[in-house]
């Protein structure tokens, strides 16, 4: 009987066993795609999971990679913030849901937390604009201390704030004192990128903006772009 006990258990546990394997596999299915976890140093793996993640709609892959963003491992944090924010490019409704999530990460120690972070809500700005400009006082304020990538994401929320009603004026005041303190690298692109947004209302201090800053921008390239958006609004 002991004998015959002992098989029907073996057969259980062989049965079961691919079972629970399986189910393991398939819980780990999105940190196994990873770069990391393909021994990979390109970004490729991730910008492909992210497609597939947004084509199918993967809910429960966005909320595993938001739950990783605090992995031990911090290349894991790295792949899954990148992984995030090109979700966000391809569907930003998909990533809208954490987005206080990401605005807590934006006082991340992890520099590339940071600027993903930052990079991740500039997608998601059109989809939730109430939250975003909510939180403009620590977006403005991580980006007075971050690194060019922050502060171009944070130029991208300000433009896109700028384009709601409710929130145009508060965020064209932020946007244009972030045009008067850039770097003259980056006021070529941001002045061509808040064309879209500027109105009767706000172009003349605009202008006035960016012809004070002429006489700063060493390179001739960049200068006539400049002085192109300008002329541009003065038609």
């Amino acid at each position: 009987m002991d004998m015959e006990h002992a098989l029907h258990e073996l057969i259980f546990l062989q049965t079961i066993l691919p079972l629970f394997s399986t189910f393991k596999s398939d819980s780990m299915s999105i940190l196994n795609k990873l770069a990391t976890a393909l021994n990979r140093r390109d970004e490729i793996p991730n910008e492909e999971l992210a497609k597939q993640i947004a084509d199918t709609g993967d809910k429960k892959a966005v909320k595993e990679l938001v739950d990783n963003l605090n992995n031990k491992n911090k290349d894991i944090q790295s792949d899954c913030i990148k992984v995030i924010y090109e979700i966000g490019t391809l569907k930003p409704k998909l990533i809208s849901g954490f987005a206080s999530e990401l605005i807590a990460l934006l006082e991340n120690k992890n520099n590339r937390l940071q600027w993903g972070a930052m990079t991740a809500l500039n997608t998601i700005t059109n989809e939730s604009p109430e939250i975003i400009y909510s939180a403009l006082g620590k977006i403005i304020a991580v980006a007075d201390k971050g690194s060019v990538i922050t502060n171009d994401h944070c130029v991208g929320i300000l433009i896109k704030l700028c384009a709601v009603k409710e929130y145009s004026e508060d965020a064209f005041s932020l946007l244009n004192e972030r045009l008067k303190i850039c770097p003259t690298n980056q006021l070529p692109m941001y002045a061509e990128n808040a064309l879209p947004v500027i109105n009767d209302k706000n172009k003349a201090a605009f202008i006035k903006t960016l012809t004070s800053r002429l006489g700063e921008i060493e390179k001739d390239t960049k200068r006539i772009r400049v002085e192109k958006v300008i002329r541009k609004l003065n038609k």
